[in-house]
């Protein structure tokens, strides 16, 4: 019934997932001196990856 998007069947697209979720699991265990630069950059690095790769598969091009 739901939607599924040609960046969805991709294999990185579903290794970039769980990448994700990794890196949030493994910045809960950072020291909380480190909390509010280090863990905010690396999650929104990982979920950048993430979403570009969705954001590319859009895209309409011949390469």
């Amino acid at each position: 019934m739901f939607l599924t998007l040609n960046h969805q069947k991709l294999d990185l697209y579903d290794f970039s997932r769980k990448f994700v979720a990794e890196c949030y699991q493994l910045t809960n265990h950072i020291p909380s001196n480190e909390k509010f630069g280090m863990i905010s950059q690396i999650r929104r690095a990982a979920l950048s990856v993430h979403l570009n790769i969705a954001e590319g598969a859009s895209r309409k091009s011949e390469l």
